[in-house]
């Protein structure tokens, strides 16, 4: 009897134990990283921001429901990085999944998908089966969510400005970019200071419908200004940055100095430069345009600074397809989509946040950047061709005839050119024993800013010569998105790329760089996994249960032995 009361009594202790185990584990919530990127571990700037939210951050997800293996693996990777933030959160943070469109009529959903495209939710059509063999089934997705915090809302797209060669990359560098884009949304909407951002005006840059898309980012994220270069006595310290965009008029030297005092000052500025006047517009009409420089006169300022930009076209065989008119049928022009060499696609970086991971950027007749000495700057690429690209030097003509050898890998065989840059550290002043002591009594005594020959702290400058990218075309119903190529009615990476920058140039955070995260796709092999699916199934299933029904009889064994002695 009292063994059987002993026996009794050691099932009960293990079944406390058991629930103890997991009330506790249900409570504290730890996960082991055995990765080598170190994949499921938050980064600290992420960590310090969920540990100073003050209220509740509240986070609708759309991935739920019979989903493809693709997206369903992305959504089991949210909702563990949100279980992770939740924990670091101090139960601030909360979410659910959930398909806002399954309970919907037709017109419903319809106004709810507008309603998301308008805030840069793009819907996707899958196809899903359950099982081999099995029929499949055609629906939307949203590959997205909505972050909420007190009276403010924040979208985010899962798969926007991702590169995207192949289906399994897709998801896999969508998984590495979930922490940034989460903390990039939930610092967004919690901040209380918001950086201001300067437009500079007065050497022919345009404030059109052409830079629409650029300035409502600008007024959406940041304090916005219009900096008028040609009038302002020097450029105000309150602008964290500033934005040159396709300057057309020569730089005078009392210009070139308000942005050199800028810099040493501890300003930072993104020059998006057109070394070369070439315009499509003239290439249509004339079906050839001949190139010339435009003369802006920056170029010691640049070289002063560590990077030159060059006198020439680039062109690749990564390039944007374009609509051809090649002959008329009757009384309508007859057109082809023909690669454009003119407008190369540009990759990013393989390190830098900025455009690590990004789809590509959609340029127009950019020119090459190449890096010179310049003592304690940093130089970093973070765009540039594909590994076929090729540079004409200026003057040059654009023609139709170029794309008889867009695809012919002899010509195009200068690989990865520089087409952006940052520029990083402590910048020396051009105008260093070159400024007259009456200009440097007047900065000091007038304006209250003295001459400095050397930049107070390390700055950063990104120049890229492509001013192209961060515009927009205007089409009959408006400006179209920036990076939208109508031809093929795709819009690529654009503003991923000038908003990153934006963020690493004034964000003190470090959110953006959770973006340099990398995920190591690890795949299968097919073949292997079919040859030898009978024994991993036997290793994954069986193997377990003869294991514990082995245990079982040891354990039974050793108490008979025991209590039979």
């Amino acid at each position: 009897m009292n063994k059987l009361i002993s026996s009794k009594l050691w099932w009960l202790y293990l079944l406390i134990i058991i629930i103890a185990i997991n009330f506790i584990a249900s409570q504290l919530h730890y996960r082991l990283d055995l990765t080598q990127e170190k994949r499921y571990t938050l980064s600290k700037p992420t960590k310090k921001l969920l540990s100073n939210l003050d209220e509740q951050v509240n986070i609708d997800i759309f991935l739920k429901g019979d989903l493809k293996a693709g997206i369903k693996k992305l959504s089991k990777s949210t909702e563990e990085l949100l279980e992770e933030f939740k924990e670091y959160g101090n139960g601030k943070v909360h979410f659910r999944f959930f398909d806002p469109l399954i309970s919907l009529d037709d017109s419903a959903k319809k106004d709810l998908v507008d309603s998301l495209k308008r805030m840069g939710i793009e819907p996707m059509n899958i196809v899903a089966q359950s099982k081999k063999g099995d029929e499949q089934s055609e629906r939307f997705i949203l590959p997205g969510a909505v972050v909420k915090y007190k009276d403010r809302i924040f979208p985010v797209n899962l798969l926007k400005g991702i590169s995207n060669t192949d289906e399994n990359s897709l998801y896999n560098n969508a998984e590495a970019l979930l922490e940034y884009k989460f903390a990039n949304a939930i610092d967004k909407i919690t901040q209380t200071k918001v950086s201001a951002i300067g437009y500079a005006l007065g050497n022919g840059e345009p404030l059109d419908l052409r830079v629409y898309n650029l300035i409502e980012g600008l007024r959406k994220n940041y304090n916005f200004g219009i900096v008028k270069l040609d009038s302002l006595d020097f450029i105000p310290s309150q602008y964290n940055a500033i934005i040159i965009v396709k300057p057309t008029i020569k730089f005078a030297d009392k210009e070139k100095l308000k942005l050199d005092q800028y810099v040493m000052h501890g300003g930072n500025i993104i020059y998006m430069i057109d070394n070369l006047h070439a315009e499509m517009d003239s290439v249509r009409l004339d079906k050839e345009n001949i190139v010339y420089d435009r003369g802006l006169n920056l170029e010691d300022l640049f070289f002063k600074y560590g990077a030159r930009v060059n006198q020439d076209l680039v062109l690749d065989m990564q390039c944007a397809t374009i609509n051809f008119v090649i002959g008329m049928q009757g009384d309508k022009p007859q057109i082809q989509p023909l690669a454009w060499p003119y407008f190369p696609l540009l990759t990013g970086s393989l390190t830098h946040p900025i455009s690590k991971n990004l789809d590509p950027v959609f340029s127009k007749f950019t020119n090459s950047v190449d890096t010179v000495k310049s003592n304690g700057i940093k130089k970093t690429v973070l765009l540039q061709t594909s590994a076929n690209g090729r540079i004409i030097g200026a003057p040059a003509i654009i023609s139709f005839e170029s794309v008889k050898v867009a695809n012919d890998p002899a010509i195009f065989n200068k690989p990865n050119i520089p087409v952006a840059v940052l520029l990083e550290g402590k910048f020396n002043s051009l105008y260093a024993n070159r400024i007259s002591s009456g200009m440097v009594d007047t900065l000091a005594k007038v304006y209250k800013q003295p001459y400095l020959p050397t930049a107070e702290k390390d700055g950063k400058i990104i120049i890229c010569a492509g001013a192209e990218i961060v515009m927009n075309d205007v089409m009959q119903r408006g400006p179209a998105p920036m990076g939208y190529n109508k031809d093929i009615n795709y819009t690529f990476a654009n503003q991923d790329f000038i908003q990153n920058a934006f963020d690493y140039l004034v964000d003190a955070s470090g959110i953006l760089e959770t973006r340099s995260k990398d995920f190591t796709l690890r795949l299968l092999d097919p073949k292997k996994v079919e040859d030898n699916k009978s024994f991993w199934q036997f290793i994954n299933i069986v193997l377990p249960l003869i294991l514990i029904i082995l245990f079982g009889f040891i354990y039974q064994f050793i108490r008979k032995r025991k209590y039979q002695g």
